[in-house]
């Protein structure tokens, strides 16, 4: 099979390669997914530089996330597997093989059905971005008639939870940092989008909701972001953070302030999620996707030949929206 690969790390385009690999066999409870689409995280170009572990493996192939068909299925999985279109995620974590390939074998509980109207496109959007979403969003309880900030609204995690958020009956208001990610949080569903770098953003946010304030902030920089996060939190509010750009970042929590207020801090890693908030995400996501309001925002699609490129461009925050790569074409 095609795929790419690396087995040693360090920049994109010095360390990616394209070549034929064997392709993998689905194993015991697993499926053999023949991957169309496969996309790239901020956690894939952390693992491919080394800003999370060293090598675990002596070769990698890497992305967590993809959507394709099944075309095989391991020992104890029903064969009425065989030809499901399906999203994949983790596919990855704890292996060397992900879904930067032709095939991918992953456990069969990490290839959830697409709906019909679903595209590919759509389904190698989900993984990383909407389950941490969903995390941020649904880990204190139902969002009906509750009020929702989220940082990074244009990113892809950002997005995911504008969306979810909206589909949950919460009241969203989400902010940015350039005028061009405006109207694609705008397409997103936000109520209210606020450029952090105009203004007066807690002003604005204590107006849009009363003086209340929110009652969860989804922040994409919790290190940057704190002290405007506790002027906007609402009494019994919780902030959680999802993303770090530096290994030794420290968060000084204000201790008597969050007190008065009862707020909490919640710090969110997708991949040791707890299984229950898992299988929690996988239902609503998919509710979500059926309901037909998950539509995220795909910045760039490219061939599997550059990949590299991809890379860069989720690196330096490049592309306005999800980066793809086309391994088949759908």
């Amino acid at each position: 099979m095609r795929a790419i690969y690396y087995d040693r790390q360090g920049p994109a385009h010095d360390v990616l390669a394209v070549g034929d690999l064997p392709a993998p066999v689905a194993g015991t409870g697993e499926v053999l997914v023949r991957v169309y689409r496969s996309g790239i995280n901020p956690s894939d170009v952390k693992n491919r530089t080394g800003f999370v572990s060293k090598m675990p493996f002596d070769r990698i192939i890497p992305h967590q996330d993809g959507a394709g068909v099944i075309e095989s299925v391991g020992a104890g999985v029903s064969p009425d597997r065989l030809g499901q279109r399906v999203w994949v995620y983790e596919a990855q974590y704890g292996r060397a093989g992900g879904t930067a390939a032709e095939y991918v074998a992953v456990p069969s509980a990490n290839a959830i059905a697409l709906p019909d109207a679903t595209s590919f496109d759509v389904g190698a959007s989900l993984g990383v971005p909407a389950m941490t979403a969903h995390r941020c969003l649904f880990a204190d309880g139902d969002l009906r008639g509750r009020r929702v900030m989220v940082h990074g609204g244009a990113g892809a995690v950002g997005s995911a939870a504008v969306q979810l958020a909206k589909w949950g009956g919460a009241w969203v208001v989400a902010t940015v940092r350039r005028p061009e990610q405006m109207e694609v949080v705008r397409r997103a569903g936000a109520d209210l989008v606020l450029n952090l770098r105009q203004g007066d953003v807690a002003v604005d946010v204590k107006a849009g909701t009363d003086g209340a304030g929110v009652d969860h902030i989804v922040d994409v920089d919790v290190v940057a972001n704190g002290e405007l996060d506790l002027a906007c939190l609402a009494n019994g509010g919780a902030i959680s953070a999802y993303s770090v750009g530096d290994r030794d970042a420290t968060v000084p929590v204000p201790v008597l302030p969050f007190m008065l207020v009862n707020g909490a801090v919640r710090f969110v890693y997708v991949y040791t999620m707890p299984t229950s908030a898992k299988q929690a995400a996988v239902k609503d996501i998919t509710s979500c996707l059926t309901a037909g309001a998950y539509r995220p925002e795909i910045g760039l699609i490219l061939p599997l030949d550059r990949t590299a490129d991809g890379h860069d461009a989720v690196e330096r925050g490049a592309a306005q929206g999800k980066v793809l790569i086309a391994v088949m074409d759908a």
